[in-house]
């Protein structure tokens, strides 16, 4: 096998922090000569992301190439995988990288496939939360983690982006029979530059997908109960898309809060930053939140839920965490704006995050685990 490689990198819906994880890991692999591309779903994601692909069609000599996939299984899925699975094999890949899950479920069990007919394929599959979310004590949870368990025989690799989602896995799914490594997500070295905040800036930040997951509803319910406590009305900004956005846009209104919160489309994350001054991450489960990532390196205070991988970035004593609770997000929103520049204080040192959240380092030990999973 050369030290170059030809990797595809299949998943599901190219928004949010797999596409995000999924570009940082391309930019780095094509730096050190490798062929990339990337196979995912063609009916999800809106202008911003097709602009992000816009930028990086140029650099994947394997090309970017969607296609219809649907988010649950059901009879439209054996029709998506075949359509999915020809295009794989015209690819010819080393190495197949699943992300979430039904980007791990195509990538092994296609990259199985493809063993029958030609050489080796490496097949890793790096759930990023995934259907690791699910109750391990409901019948779609039962199902889904008897799943994994029956796909790691088809697994070569499993890459784990927080110690919380390691553990999950260990939990519910069981211990992994195959080899596995924790690979942090990274930043780029531009990205630990601060940044300013605009002079007329909100004094709140929502920025990522809007569903229920992530917490938009704790958001506003808890901009409403601070409110009075802060003795004036609180502005807010949130930045996103998604299928519960008019939910969202209704519970504003019946909070009578449509003049202080402002809806934008997705836009990169820096710029959302300088809208206010504060960056709030309300979500009821994560993996490892690139949003957290990002909003630190860029010297922006934020309370964030203390759930999935995210006290792994803070430390767990931080006080900057809290749980999903609209009643507890706004009592933290009171103490942070009575006195910004203390709490200002309570972040983590960025050259400490630099050295641990480098997209170099990231890079760095997925091909280790490339390779290892290519000559085991």
């Amino acid at each position: 096998m050369a030290d170059t490689l030809r990797i595809v990198h299949c998943f599901r819906s190219p928004v949010g922090g797999i596409f995000r994880h999924v570009r940082d890991l391309t930019e780095a692999q094509v730096a050190a000569g490798h062929s990339v591309g990337i196979v995912c779903d063609s009916t999800t994601g809106g202008e911003f992301e097709e602009h992000l692909f816009e930028q990086m069609k140029d650099m994947l000599a394997l090309g970017i190439h969607r296609t219809p996939m649907q988010r649950h299984v059901g009879p439209g899925d054996l029709a998506s995988a075949w359509r999915t699975y020809r295009i794989i094999k015209e690819l010819r890949p080393d190495v197949l990288h699943g992300h979430g899950a039904k980007g791990g479920a195509y990538a092994r069990l296609f990259g199985s496939l493809l063993r029958v007919s030609r050489s080796r394929v490496a097949r890793l599959y790096s759930p990023h939360g995934g259907s690791l979310h699910y109750d391990e004590n409901t019948t779609t949870g039962k199902l889904f983690f008897a799943l994994e368990r029956f796909m790691a025989r088809f697994t070569d690799y499993l890459l784990f982006v927080s110690d919380y989602e390691r553990q999950t896995y260990r939990h519910k799914v069981g211990e992994p029979p195959i080899p596995n490594t924790l690979v942090y997500n990274g930043l780029r070295a531009g990205e630990f530059e601060p940044v300013s905040t605009e002079p007329d800036a909100a004094d709140l930040l929502y920025i990522g997908m809007m569903r229920d997951l992530k917490g938009p509803d704790i958001f506003i319910d808890a901009l409403a109960l601070a409110g009075p406590r802060f003795g004036r009305a609180l502005t807010a900004v949130m930045v996103g898309d998604g299928d519960d956005l008019p939910r969202y846009h209704r519970q504003v209104k019946r909070l009578g809060l449509e003049r202080h919160v402002r809806f934008l489309p997705p836009m990169p994350a820096r710029e959302a930053f300088a809208l206010a001054a504060l960056v709030i991450v309300p979500s009821r489960a994560e993996a490892m939140p690139y949003i957290v990532l990002e909003t630190l390196a860029g010297g922006k205070p934020m309370i964030a839920t203390a759930v999935g991988g995210i006290p792994e970035i803070f430390g767990t004593g931080s006080p900057a965490l809290i749980r999903p609770d609209p009643v507890e997000l706004a009592e933290k929103l009171s103490q942070a704006l009575a006195d910004p520049a203390a709490y200002g204080d309570l972040m983590p040192d960025r050259a400490d995050l630099k050295a641990r959240f480098g997209a170099n380092v990231m890079a760095a030990d997925i091909e280790k685990a490339y390779f290892a999973a290519l000559y085991k």
